[in-house]
């Protein structure tokens, strides 16, 4: 089920000549990916909120203008989130970013319930929406590993 959201999100290939000339700057990163748009725990944080965005367009939730707004500050959270941790040059601050991401995972998780009981969404997207958020959430905890297996 989550891939039908990664395969309907397109990712950048690549980043603009004057960002990639920066990546020898990043040489605090602790493995060889420099840029967090390559991490798999940001990409699919990023088809997540793109799957937010797309149900938020729908009528009639799209009416519910505060429903929405929380749903998508949650989505948009866990993305970048992942993205300041990644940026961080303390490995304790990064695990605080990655914890919030992992929070803002359960909060979307919470509200695909409120989606489902408000009819706005049927149960199977409901169990995809919540699917992606778990998948999401497990991939931030393996960057939370990460930072704390080095310490």
């Amino acid at each position: 089920m989550i891939s039908q959201f990664t395969e309907t999100t397109r990712l950048p290939d690549g980043l603009p000549g004057s960002a990639r000339q920066g990546r020898a700057v990043l040489t605090h990163m602790p493995t060889a990916t420099s840029e967090f748009e390559k991490l798999d725990a940001w990409r699919v944080s990023r088809a997540l909120t793109s799957r937010v965005y797309a149900l938020c367009r729908r009528a009639p939730l799209a009416r519910d203008f505060g429903l929405c707004d929380q749903l998508r500050r949650a989505a948009v959270s866990v993305m970048n989130n992942i993205a300041e941790g990644w940026e961080s040059r303390h490995p304790a601050e990064k695990v605080s970013f990655y914890n919030f991401a992992r929070r803002s995972c359960g909060e979307v998780r919470s509200m695909s319930y409120v989606l489902l009981d408000s009819q706005f969404i049927t149960d199977l997207e409901q169990r995809e929406l919540r699917d992606h958020c778990i998948r999401s959430g497990m991939l931030v905890s393996g960057l939370i590993r990460s930072v704390q297996s080095r310490n």
